[in-house]
């Protein structure tokens, strides 16, 4: 892969996550602050980019990828989502608010997809290359989150209309990036995606286990992403927005051990590394405070990258090793829909409900808030302890 062609990759990677990461870390703070939002209605703005998880792979199956040019496509949906992000800061009613997300959202998620398909498609070795591609993405979340706090943006309008900005300035970018050619499939890639060729996944019971235990485990990240700003706001800790992009670091810091980690300890022991990091997380959000116990606030914040990357990345490596090459676009997709999809689905209506329980006015009860995903944690981590028995050498589902 030339420099050149590397640099314009670079560049799309950090806006594509520049954009998601300028409204939606905060985007519960606005609801709050200018729409006078309650927890359900939070949970539901939230559940709009679950819902779009899972249509999005007829976007992309059905038609990017049988009659355009993915990036073509992916610059005409940049462009319309930069409308929908403009018109958010025109609503004033909590519904029109949610519809408008919705459908931002629906234009927005493909676009993941999108851009991976143009990176790979110019990549010679992408097992070495993306990774290196891909890491623009995080940092362009982080330059975001600290752009919006030091700012003091985070609860206003601008954080839409910094996205929709950065979504014309990519949607019109991506029609200068490398052509990358429809595959001229005449059905059934919305089907691939979805990924119902990897059923055969369940016939296997070590991988049954760990998918229910997936889907289960977005109930508690649901919690973090719906409601930590606020939580962090009220604690003191504002702008949040650049204490918050401490877990992306994170992230991308801990990305970096997990190839080296999965051959040693083993795929159990990374994901139960995972599950416990999220207990960790929220019984330091619940006894930690502004004060003296600021630093438990920190905890669970950098816990982030334990968190998501040694469960979910490390979900979607041993998936790949169990789905083995033929089926193993089929079961990334079947995994992203039941975990960003499904489980998100459920997790930000739940976290939604159970915030606004606990809420009293413009103050909530944030102890009691943040057991209850912990205790979901805690019986998740039982569950796979209990039931999930896989051998060192993980067996390719055949």
């Amino acid at each position: 892969m030339k420099l050149s062609t590397g640099t314009l990759l670079a560049l799309t990677m950090f806006m594509e996550y520049f954009i998601w990461g300028s409204w939606y870390a905060t985007m519960n703070l606005y609801m709050e602050t200018n729409l006078n939002s309650t927890g359900l209605q939070i949970g539901a703005a939230y559940s709009a980019l679950a819902i779009a998880t899972m249509i999005s792979p007829f976007i992309v199956g059905m038609i990017a990828d049988r009659f355009f040019a993915a990036q073509k496509i992916m610059g005409v949906l940049h462009l319309a989502g930069a409308v929908l992000l403009y018109l958010a800061t025109k609503v004033t009613d909590n519904t029109l608010f949610y519809w408008v997300i919705l459908g931002y959202s629906i234009l927005y998620m493909p676009t993941i997809a999108l851009s991976n398909s143009i990176a790979f498609h110019q990549m010679s070795d992408p097992g070495k290359q993306f990774p290196w591609i891909r890491v623009f993405g995080t940092i362009g979340w982080i330059v975001a989150g600290i752009v919006i706090a030091r700012t003091g943006l985070e609860a206003t309008s601008s954080i839409f209309i910094i996205a929709a900005g950065v979504s014309v300035a990519l949607g019109l970018f991506s029609f200068v990036l490398p052509d990358t050619p429809p595959t001229g499939g005449t059905g059934g890639s919305a089907a691939k995606a979805l990924g119902t060729e990897a059923f055969v996944l369940f016939r296997d019971r070590p991988y049954l286990i760990f998918f229910i235990a997936a889907i289960l485990v977005c109930i508690p990240l649901s919690f973090y992403y719906g409601f930590a700003a606020t939580f962090l706001g009220e604690s003191g800790l504002a702008p949040v927005a650049d204490k918050m992009i401490l877990g992306q670091v994170s992230e991308a810091i801990f990305i970096i051990a997990i190839p080296f980690l999965f051959y040693r300890i083993g795929v159990k022991n990374m994901l139960l590394l995972g599950m416990t990091a999220w207990i960790l997380r929220y019984i330091c959000f619940a006894y930690g405070d502004g004060g003296e116990g600021q630093w438990l606030l920190y905890a669970g914040i950098i816990l982030h990258g334990i968190c998501y990357d040694f469960f979910f990345v490390t979900g979607y490596m041993y998936t790949e090793k169990k789905a083995g090459e033929k089926i193993k676009s089929a079961a990334q997709g079947l995994f992203t829909f039941a975990t960003y999809g499904l489980g998100m689905f459920i997790g930000t209506w739940f976290s939604g409900y159970i915030t606004g329980r606990f809420a009293t006015g413009d103050t909530h009860q944030w102890q009691q808030i943040w057991m209850v995903p912990a205790y979901i944690a805690l019986a998740v981590l039982l569950y796979f302890i209990l039931f999930f028995r896989e051998k060192k050498q993980i067996e390719q589902v055949s």
